[in-house]
């Protein structure tokens, strides 16, 4: 999607930091602008950098979000897991899944709010009574809305709206993000049910993405690579990393999303996470941003990792060999993989270039899931025998990080299809353009 892409952005004016990197149509940041307050400031004013203000909004060509009828497969098709893992039923509070399922957001607290969904037979609602006509505006999904007063125990009506439809002991499966009040909850209050994980079937449903959820993971992943390409097209000398987290943040919103990301210059760059401390760019420097934002509830996540200037040679060794072990997973993830083998594809490619055994440099697992959270399973990780399906979606992120110097990381989404695997945006090009390869 490259040369489509590459209309949003501007290639004219280049600045000689821009020339240095390698990247078109950069405009030096005006001095003294240190954060997204000025950003922002300049949007109004239309003083933005050239390659920011050439973004053009995204959001008219955005994919159908998901439907009704969608979500109501997605129960139907938790049912049949449930009947397969020995499950009478699944529990989950206000977070991801419940959107998932039913598209009801609800926020937590120690007042439980719960969604069951039974084996057999339409969902049901636990919650609290002071708030049954505020949960009644969203509730779309089963009308069995069952209310527990402040003195009162949910959890026992957990087990009566289960006991209505037939199920007086059995196994209840936990969404995997479950406080532990409600684990202590219903192992005190509901003693004829035993608690299990809901894994096998909410993490085996959202983890095989359908097409709809496919569209709209591209997407986002095509805004976040745009807004990347036209902010390091900004690069200067003297650029701190709040001013380039600022022109991230204005790039996402030209293009019609709110989105953002981290960005990290010299050493912080070995810290995969980052650190307080602020750095400036230079000749020499390595700069790296992990970005993503949200389109229709479905999350992207890419990173790039550029050098300002001319490489050094160990930058450039290292830049290419984490290129190649994500080329190397690429490679290796198809259905009926593990999904371990493909974390051992990436990281014994940088074994064999002097950065390892095991995690010594590349110090975190290749990727993990990615749908409506950022991070859900299942993980790239070394011993996960889950085995890879058509229609799953990881990030590939390989990296090698050098504490004291430097560090690389290259992140894209790779989606698993009938006969192999693909990125949602292309590779990675070169240290100096990493954009030249997204096409």
């Amino acid at each position: 999607m490259g040369v489509d892409r590459r209309r949003f952005i501007a290639s004219s004016v280049p600045a000689a930091g821009a020339a240095a990197l390698g990247l078109p149509g950069a405009i030096a940041f005006p001095p003294g602008s240190t954060d997204t307050t000025t950003a922002d400031a300049l949007q109004q004013q239309g003083d933005l950098p050239g390659p920011i203000a050439a973004l053009e909004s995204m959001a008219g060509s955005e994919p159908p979000h998901i439907v009704d009828d969608e979500r109501s497969g997605r129960i139907s098709r938790a049912q049949r897991l449930m009947g397969e893992n020995g499950l009478d039923g699944v529990v989950m509070l206000g977070g991801t899944s419940m959107l998932y399922y039913a598209d009801m957001s609800w926020g937590r607290s120690e007042r439980t709010f719960v969604l069951l969904i039974p084996r057999e037979g339409p969902p049901g609602w636990i919650c609290p009574a002071f708030e049954r006509e505020r949960a009644a505006l969203g509730i779309r999904f089963g009308d069995d809305i069952r209310t527990w007063e402040e003195h009162e125990s949910p959890y026992a009506l957990i087990a009566s709206l289960l006991d209505d439809r037939g199920i007086r002991t059995g196994r209840i499966g936990l969404e995997e993000t479950t406080r532990y009040h409600v684990v202590k909850g219903l192992t005190e209050d509901a003693p004829a049910l035993e608690v299990t994980s809901a894994d096998p079937v909410t993490v085996g449903c959202r983890a095989v993405k359908s097409t709809a959820e496919i569209a709209l993971q591209r997407h986002a992943n095509q805004v976040t690579i745009t807004a990347l390409e036209a902010t390091f097209a900004t690069l200067r000398e003297g650029m701190t990393q709040r001013e380039f987290s600022g022109l991230l943040s204005t790039a996402y919103n030209r293009l019609g999303y709110s989105g953002g990301g981290l960005a990290l210059f010299g050493e912080n760059s070995a810290y995969p996470h980052g650190t307080s401390r602020e750095e400036t760019i230079r000749e020499g420097t390595v700069v790296l941003c992990d970005s993503g934002t949200t389109v229709g509830g479905y999350r992207s996540d890419i990173t790039r990792t550029a050098i300002f200037g001319e490489p050094s040679v160990d930058q450039r060794r290292v830049w290419t060999l984490v290129k190649d072990a994500q080329s190397a997973a690429l490679e290796a993830a198809r259905p009926g993989a593990e999904a371990g083998s493909v974390d051992q594809a990436a990281r014994a490619v940088i074994d064999r270039g002097g950065y390892g055994p095991g995690y010594r440099y590349f110090t975190h697992r290749l990727g993990h899931g990615i749908g409506m959270d950022g991070h859900e399973g299942h993980y790239l990780v070394e011993g996960n025998r889950t085995i890879l399906e058509p229609g799953m979606t990881f990030s590939n992120e390989p990296g090698i990080y050098i504490y004291g110097s430097f560090g690389v990381r290259l992140e894209d989404i790779m989606l698993i299809t009938e006969d192999g695997a693909e990125l949602y945006t292309g590779q990675a090009g070169t240290p100096t353009d990493p954009f030249a390869g997204d096409n």
